[in-house]
């Protein structure tokens, strides 16, 4: 760049940089907690009132309805409107959604409830990773991107280790377990009030003089922005369907919903699946399970960089499939096969999670950017929302062993997904990478 102007993909990290991640990051952790507690709860609420399979099944899914619900809404009205204000208005309905769980005396309630709650996770989905995508430098885009699903994991986890420590309390436990989930909330509510709108979003939009202005103010007056293309249009979700962006529509959507489906259909019941599979100590086996998925968040996001993107989702796919594999095939597995399996596979689907807060967000121009990782998002949820369903279901009434088998075919058909159109995205300017016709893998697998 000449006078001494510094591209927006090249400046070094900062203050700034960090302090966004942390806000986006937070939105996260609430999204995580609010999904992994509902499993802790149904297991003290649903033998009290004699729950059915089905009526958990509902409410283990409703929230993942509603994810799919707001990602694929609120993508294109974040396209639209902008960032900031979508960044902060989703946080405010998790604090109201989890304060009105403490009133729940109904199975129904809990329903609609996550419902609404889920709405307003994928809104976030859409929202947090579009927006700090535009902000990072290309040298720790990867990482920070990760993070976001890292510390979505450590939520998961933290939700379930104050699930397991309140489930003593009483029969109300479940209500406070469900209602905690407004004090992070809260904490992130407040933190991202002040937070700069995106002037990639800016620019793209004609409003020049404004994104000049955020650069100036956070990263200097030698910084720019580098070719932003204007938006032609309004985004529209059809646009994604376009053959210049199809390819990679499908890419996004897939390899996040083969991912999805059996993490949130295990994890979401971890306590029924170990039970069935032969463990007593369900709790126990559950945490330790969520453990293993914290330490893979954390590798994930430490060799984000280090990994080609394209080797780093096929691969993955292929771990997950083979530690499925015993369960698919042993009739009465032994605890330690039950324990090993479920390990290996909670550590690589959290390390390899991280690439849903990562590569969906490379794969779109700015345009069509939260429009792209929504639709992504949602169809994500589909998946993850059929899983949480239908697992119970065939726990009752296939047994565990189809149940896992059923799970290792769509672990493989997302390695197949990701051997056909995965794109190499690793260390290219986001307007690079995003830019439809590269090349689709720049690096070996």
């Amino acid at each position: 760049m000449g006078n001494g102007q510094v591209l927006l993909d090249d400046v070094p990290l900062s203050r700034f940089h960090l302090r966004v991640s942390a806000y986006t990051t937070g939105g996260m952790f609430c999204d995580g907690y609010i999904l992994g507690m509902i499993g802790v709860a149904l297991a003290v609420w649903a033998p009290q009132i004699g729950m059915s399979a089905t009526w958990e099944g509902l409410i283990g899914a409703s929230a993942l309805v509603g994810i799919f619900l707001g990602s694929l809404v609120f993508g294109p009205v974040t396209d639209r409107v902008g960032r900031q204000t979508m960044y902060v208005a989703d946080l405010a309905l998790f604090v109201v959604g989890s304060v009105l769980q403490l009133f729940v005396s109904e199975p129904w309630q809990l329903v609609v409830l996550r419902l609404v709650m889920g709405i307003a996770i994928g809104a976030d989905y859409a929202i947090g990773a579009a927006l700090l995508s535009e902000f990072l430098p290309r040298k720790q885009r990867g990482p920070l991107l990760a993070s976001l699903n890292a510390v979505w994991t450590v939520g998961f986890v933290v939700a379930f280790v104050v699930g397991y420590l309140v489930r003593g309390l009483g029969d109300d436990s479940w209500r406070w377990m469900l209602a905690s989930s407004a004090v992070p909330a809260i904490i992130v509510l407040c933190l991202r009030l002040g937070t700069p709108e995106s002037p990639r979003w800016l620019a793209a939009h004609g409003r020049h003089a404004e994104a000049d202005e955020v650069l100036r103010t956070f990263f200097g007056p030698n910084v720019v922005l580098g070719p932003e293309p204007p938006s032609p249009r309004r985004a529209r979700i059809a646009e994604l369907f376009t053959p210049r962006w199809r390819q990679r529509t499908a890419f996004a959507s897939l390899f996040w919903f083969c991912q999805v489906l059996p993490f949130f259909a295990l994890f979401t019941f971890a306590p029924d699946v170990l039970s069935a599979l032969g463990l007593d100590d369900e709790f126990t086996g559950g945490l330790i399970l969520n453990l293993f998925q914290l330490a893979g968040a954390v590798v994930g996001v430490v060799i984000m960089n280090r990994l080609a993107r394209r080797g780093f989702v096929l691969w993955s796919f292929v771990v997950l499939a083979v530690s499925l594999l015993p369960l698919a095939l042993a009739a009465s597995p032994s605890v330690t096969v039950v324990i090993a399996a479920f390990a290996v596979f909670a550590f690589t689907v959290s390390a390899a999670g991280n690439l849903e807060t990562v590569y969906p967000s490379e794969l779109f121009p700015t345009e069509l950017r939260a429009t792209g990782v929504g639709f992504a998002a949602s169809m994500s949820r589909v998946g993850a929302a059929i899983g949480t369903f239908l697992l119970p279901l065939g726990l009752e009434h296939l047994g565990n062993r189809a149940t896992m088998t059923i799970g290792v075919a769509v672990l493989l058909l997302g390695a197949l997904v990701s051997w056909a159109w995965a794109p190499e995205t690793r260390h290219l300017a986001l307007t690079e990478a995003s830019g439809g016709d590269a090349a689709r893998a720049g690096e070996p697998v």
